[in-house]
């Protein structure tokens, strides 16, 4: 009896640990990547559980720039660590940015 409880906690601390040390990070459609695209990824420097460029831009900066959005996904091209490379997600990106969209 006592085991689905032992199963239950244990898949709860392994999703919380997850949000510890993996990133999803979405890339918007734009020029380089057209079609967009989200990455699972472990975590780098100061990325959310669910994060973007943009996200990451207007959270640091205070708006986001071409040059800013750049400089994260240049970043996250040389120093990420990718685990899965899955379709881009609308929904996951405007969870990232808190509901705003940016233009390309």
């Amino acid at each position: 009896m006592k085991r689905p409880w032992i199963i239950v906690l244990v898949a709860g601390l392994l999703c919380a640990a997850a949000t510890q040390l993996v990133t999803m990070f979405v890339i918007q459609p734009i020029g380089a990547v057209p079609e967009g695209r989200t990455i699972l990824m472990w975590r780098l420097g100061s990325l959310r559980f669910i994060d973007s460029a943009d996200a990451w831009c207007e959270r640091n900066m205070g708006e986001v720039t071409l040059l800013c959005r750049m400089g994260v996904l240049s970043r996250v091209a040389k120093e990420g660590n990718i685990i899965l490379r899955l379709p881009y997600s609308s929904t996951l990106y405007e969870w990232s940015t808190g509901g705003k969209t940016y233009d390309r």
